[in-house]
This record gives structure tokens, sequence and C-alpha cells, in this order.
């Protein structure tokens, strides 16, 4: 019979293998990793700001594009960047202090392959005064290879009243 000191205890084994858990928190990192670059990359997954408001819907017809326009340049790392032109009109009676548009890429098969929103009037360039037009340069390097070379689809997608 083995005899035990009334003061030893006895020896037990980790609950948790560290190694087990310095896999698993890896593989959670690159998962997560992985999710935040596909999701930020993915085309169908645009950042949507606020949507129009009733108002802002009703105001729309009020703003006039025109003059839009394409061009591809190669960049410095020998890449293209297309350039969209243009301007906007505010044939309205009221000051805007942001105006944002959403730019649609398709590729042959009217397939999104790129969608971004992006702000052509904003505090920092003044607004858009009743009756004033103001040029825009869009410019993107990040077009996917199966865009159909067309000029993108242009939507107004939030407009911000000034006072």
């Amino acid at each position: 019979m083995a005899e035990t000191k009334p003061n030893s205890k006895p020896k037990s084994e980790p609950a948790v293998n560290p190694v087990v858990v310095i896999v698993v928190g890896l593989v959670a990192l690159i998962g997560g990793a992985l999710y935040w670059y596909l999701r930020a990359y993915d085309p169908s997954q645009a950042r949507e700001g606020p949507a129009l408001t009733p108002e802002a819907k009703d105001y729309v017809t009020r703003l006039k594009l025109s003059g839009v326009s394409m061009k591809a340049t190669g960049s410095y790392m020998a890449g293209r960047v297309v350039e969209i032109l243009g301007s906007i009109t505010n044939a309205g009676d009221r000051r805007l202090e942001i105006v944002e548009i959403t730019c649609i890429f398709r590729d042959p098969y009217a397939q999104v392959v790129l969608k971004r929103r992006i702000p052509i009037v904003s505090r920092r360039m003044g607004g858009l005064k009743p009756g004033e037009t103001k040029s825009f340069r869009l410019a993107f390097d990040d077009i996917p290879e199966s865009w159909n070379q067309d000029v993108p689809f242009l939507v107004i997608a939030h407009i911000s009243f000034g006072s």
C-alpha cells in the first residue's frame, strides 16, 4: 500500500494544452483577417452611407450631371488610372453641402464588378449654391480587368442640405 503525505497535493495536468490555444488563436486571427480582406475588396459589398431622405429624393431631379466623360492613363507603377470627369449643376433653390454619387462599373455580362460611393461636392469644396455648376474628377486605379470599358453608371446617392 502506498503511503501519501498529508500535506502533498496530487499532480494535476493543465486543463488546456497551450499549443492548442495558440493554434486556435492563429486560426481565428487568420480567418478574421481573410473575412475582412474579402469583404473589403468584394464589389458587391460596397460601403453604403446614409440613404436619400424623402426630401433629398424630391430634390434629385434638380441636380444635373453633364459632360460626363472618361479617360485612361498609365500610372507611375505601370498600372492604369481611369478618370471620370464631369460637372454637376444645382438647378434648385437650396444650397447643398454634400452630394455623393455611386459609380457602378459592370462587366460585359452586366454584372457589377466595382461599386464605389464618392463625394463630388463637399463642405471643404464650398458646397454647391443654387444655380452653380462645379466640375468633378474621380480617379480609379483598382477597376477589375473584367470591366466592360464603358463609362460607369452614376447614381446620386446622398444629399446634405446647407443652411
